[in-house]
């Protein structure tokens, strides 16, 4: 029979200021390490008020992890030093593999006066993060949507949710993230693979996501769960419930983090910035 995870943690995100001036929430971040390995930092950009975004993430480097921006409404226009350029608009993703570094900008836009988004950072092992830079970018149409018995919709980002795989692939922590909706009084069931983080974090209405609790969890709210167990178990207040859902295998590697910039050691990160400097940073240009 399976046993549902129990949560283990309830965090409630903190507003911050990132980039030029945009104000959002971060989910959890430098301050949890290593509580969500594989993952670094959640940070949800959801706004009412264009000045709180606006200012955007002008020029910054990345190396050593992998960005995934998220969007619901409006879009995020970018370009790197690749040569690409584009748009991640409502309800596309984009899943950028920094690897041995890349220089981008992020510019957050309304559409129809509303913006709103998330950013998550994957950690890279040892191994991958001097790989080569590349993206998957991923338009709302071509990600799967999964009909729950009871009305709820699942979102397949990355990773497999029954028998619907999600379009991001070739991910090397095997992440899998979806956005659930549940109706007022639904249920969400998922299997959690063995040693694998899981994570979930409330967007929209309330809900349990502990079978052993009754407390609610709300927007804004992040869930971690214990490691002891074989599947999240969510139910829906009468308000129904929407929220974004994590999992991904640990490294359980050191963790050297400044700014932009993940690695595994300070030596690593001191010679990030140097060859940031004097201009030696990217080592993969786009091709002629």
């Amino acid at each position: 029979m399976p046993q549902a995870r129990e949560i283990s943690r309830v965090l409630v995100s903190r507003e911050t200021l990132e980039g030029a001036g945009v104000r959002l929430h971060r989910a959890f971040g430098y301050s949890q390490i290593p509580l969500f390995d594989p993952f670094l930092m959640l940070d949800d950009f959801r706004a009412e008020r264009p000045e709180d975004y606006l200012a955007g993430f002008p020029w910054h480097p990345h190396r050593g992890i992998e960005t995934v921006t998220y969007m619901l409404e409006g879009k995020v226009n970018h370009g790197d030093s690749m040569g690409h350029a584009g748009s991640v608009e409502a309800g596309g993703v984009q899943w950028m593999t920094a690897g041995s570094g890349i220089i981008h900008e992020e510019m957050p836009t309304p559409v129809h006066g509303r913006m709103g988004g998330f950013q998550l950072w994957v950690n890279l092992p040892r191994s991958h993060k001097m790989a080569d830079p590349r993206y998957q970018e991923i338009g709302a149409q071509q990600i799967p949507r999964v009909t729950l018995e009871n009305g709820g919709e699942v979102v397949v980002i990355c990773g497999t949710f029954g028998n619907v795989a999600g379009p991001v692939r070739d991910i090397v922590v095997a992440p899998e993230y979806f956005d659930v909706t549940l109706l007022p009084g639904g249920l969400f069931s998922h299997p959690v693979r063995p040693g694998f983080m899981a994570a979930a974090y409330v967007i929209g209405g309330s809900g349990k996501f502990d079978p052993q609790q009754n407390a609610e969890q709300g927007n804004r709210t992040m869930v971690l769960y214990g490691d002891k167990g074989t599947s999240v178990e969510v139910s829906a207040s009468e308000k129904g419930a929407r929220f974004l859902f994590l999992s991904g295998k640990p490294l359980r590697e050191p963790v050297a983090w400044g700014g932009p910039i993940v690695m595994n050691t300070e030596e690593e990160l001191q010679r990030a910035f140097a060859e940031y400097r004097n201009g030696t940073f990217i080592k993969k240009r786009q091709a002629p």
